[in-house]
């Protein structure tokens, strides 16, 4: 992260290469987890919601406009944690008051990569959102690799 911050137009490209290495060395363990935490940015509710999902995400109203409902669905048939921070600050807290055995976390490559270094050793499966409408705008996040990442920590042998 140090070298990326000394090259600017390289530094997303830094973070990319810093999730893609976390990730590989958080598979390379085969343990079961039970605790799961899925953690999300707010950007992923769409800008014109009316209803700030930051307090509680079961507020969603599932009108389809964005992916949030979608997620829900996944969390509770998987039976995990799931919550929507505003930041670092506030994914710090989340992940100690719940106190998971390991994260998956959608955010951008700046969130993710430093709340990876942040966490450590903790297990976290860093999933990089999309941004078709910039940063912090009606983002979105692949559901098939939010389901994969789920799916790695609760089945596999102890």
């Amino acid at each position: 992260m140090l070298i990326g911050s000394f090259l600017k137009n390289k530094k997303e490209d830094y973070q990319r290469f810093i999730i893609q290495m976390n990730n590989k060395l958080v598979q390379k363990e085969r343990n079961k987890i039970h605790r799961i935490l899925l953690l999300l940015p707010h950007c992923l509710q769409v800008n014109e919601c009316d209803i700030r999902l930051t307090y509680n995400i079961y507020n969603c109203k599932s009108c389809g406009r964005c992916k949030i409902s979608k997620l829900i669905q996944i969390a509770d048939e998987n039976h995990i944690n799931l919550f929507v921070a505003t930041g670092g600050s506030l994914a710090r807290r989340i992940i100690s008051e719940v106190k998971p055995e390991a994260v998956i976390a959608v955010a951008c490559e700046n969130d993710l990569s430093s709340g990876i270094a942040d966490t450590y050793p903790l297990p976290i499966l860093g999933i990089p959102n999309k941004r078709p409408f910039g940063p912090c705008l009606n983002t979105s996040v692949d559901l098939e690799k939010v389901k994969e990442a789920i799916e790695f920590f609760s089945h596999h042998d102890e």
